[in-house]
């Protein structure tokens, strides 16, 4: 059981374990815009749906999930949680899901499987849940198209290499950025994921950071902090 502010998640069913990347983008995911309707596509234990439903007043916090022991640890946070009554998980994969596409949603969140091909390990389940062979970044740009609203927002974190392709997928789709934060896990690390933001909409400038988890070993940096706090217990 991972236990923060508001509530907790359990994640004894499931592979795919609260991480710092599913942390990252459920706080840095934009709400200024207030949106009515949330996607959180490959939810895994719910954590980012979640996390949205304490921080925007979305009615709607729609979860999407394949895997069914994931699926099924998920419904079980989302009903234990103080948001249960707008948060909702489909056991489906994202081809079905927009096959018949019912609802517009005002924000689309993905912590997509990002391993290479070439990486399988002895658990098919976790390489399932990690694979980009489960749902590449076409798919969830396809989505995005056809799902967004008018002034909706995609957010999604990848690893940062991958972020030029990213990018040049969504221009297609007529999805342009409007906010990228590059994450490095110390000061002297290399830059590992990409937290990038996008709209129908686009813009001249955008706001292009860098945030910095660790400074050493669990000491962590002001602005991890700050992004954080609500949600860790020791933050």
């Amino acid at each position: 059981m991972f236990q923060f502010k508001q509530f907790s998640v359990k994640q004894d069913k499931t592979a795919m374990k609260v991480g710092t990347d599913g942390v990252l983008l459920g706080a840095w995911a934009p709400v200024y815009h207030n949106p009515f309707s949330v996607l959180d596509i490959g939810s895994g234990t719910g954590i980012i749906a979640l996390m949205l439903a304490q921080r925007s007043y979305a009615e709607q916090i729609d979860a999407l999930e394949i895997d069914e022991d994931a699926y099924e640890q998920a419904v079980e946070n989302f009903e234990v949680s103080p948001w249960g009554d707008r948060l909702f998980c489909f056991h489906a994969g994202l081809d079905e899901f927009i096959d018949e596409p019912e609802d517009e949603y005002d924000l689309i969140v993905s912590n997509p499987p990002f391993y290479a091909e070439d990486y399988k390990t002895e658990n098919e389940q976790r390489d399932l849940a990690r694979f980009q062979d489960a749902m590449p970044f076409e798919e969830i740009v396809e989505a995005a198209d056809l799902l967004l609203s008018e002034n909706g927002i995609l957010a999604i974190i990848i690893p940062f290499k991958e972020e030029e392709k990213f990018i040049a997928l969504a221009k297609e789709a007529e999805l342009y950025p409007i906010k990228i934060t590059r994450v490095k896990g110390t000061p002297k690390s290399e830059i590992k994921r990409s937290l990038l933001a996008f709209s129908r909409n686009e813009v001249s400038q955008f706001e292009i950071d860098e945030l910095t988890i660790e400074i050493e070993r669990h000491v962590y940096t002001p602005e991890y902090i700050e992004l954080t706090k609500d949600f860790y217990l020791k933050m």
